[in-house]
């Protein structure tokens, strides 16, 4: 049984126990027997470990995770000191100096703001090595397209930051008008100056917070 170690235990306690999720389960025990899955086996959580429920100010939707070596480690978007910054999180660190003058850190570890109240959460949780989408269809959408939907009845406003195509395709999951929902293409170098590039989305999701008697996030990681 999956343990989260915070009020998602509670939260998600009945979807752990689903057919759906019985088979995603045996399915990953094979596929972390016979290939390189990323992230490991203990990371894949993580997004729900750093950010507990009754804690998310700010939801970032990815889609699976990173699929070169070393990169992935439950966070969306986030690699560990020691590995180079991907392209597309190079691109949101120069969006956060344009937006807020923050420095170009040094590393791309953005547990900083999951501690704070960002929920980096992806689709797909897990992934083959070099094999981006491989896990796809396997059962992890259910489970996140559940964890956006309780995210959606959440008492507290949170802001919702959908960046590319298919994190707008979640959008029909947040129909509480409590919330602010930031959309823009995605910031890979591909989709960058198709909106993300200027988007504004860091200092409008501090804007909100504040309106709503919540403390704003510190986006500069060190």
């Amino acid at each position: 049984m999956v343990t989260i170690g915070n009020d998602w235990d509670i939260l998600l306690k009945e979807e752990f126990t689903k057919p759906y999720y019985q088979k995603l389960r045996l399915f990953l025990a094979q596929e972390y027997r016979s290939q390189t899955i990323y992230p490991d086996m203990y990371d894949i959580f993580n997004a729900l470990k750093y950010t507990a429920f009754q804690d998310v100010k700010v939801v970032l939707l990815g889609q699976d995770p990173y699929h070169g070596e070393h990169q992935a480690h439950g966070l969306c978007f986030s690699v560990k000191k020691g590995i180079a910054p991907p392209p597309s999180l190079c691109n949101i660190f120069e969006e956060l100096h344009r937006e807020l003058g923050c420095t170009i850190p040094p590393h791309g570890e953005l547990t900083a703001w999951a501690k704070q109240g960002v929920l980096m959460l992806n689709s797909v949780l897990t992934v083959r090595a070099h094999q981006p989408g491989s896990h796809a269809q396997k059962g992890w959408e259910t489970l996140t397209d559940t964890i956006i939907a309780k995210l959606n009845d959440k008492k507290d406003p949170v802001v919702f930051l959908l960046w590319g195509k298919y994190a707008k395709s979640k959008k029909a999951l947040i129909t509480n008008p409590m919330h602010l929902i930031l959309e823009s293409s995605h910031p890979s170098p591909y989709s960058v100056d198709y909106g993300f590039r200027g988007c504004g989305h860091f200092v409008k999701a501090n804007t909100f917070l504040m309106q709503n008697g919540l403390t704003p996030i510190d986006w500069q990681i060190r």
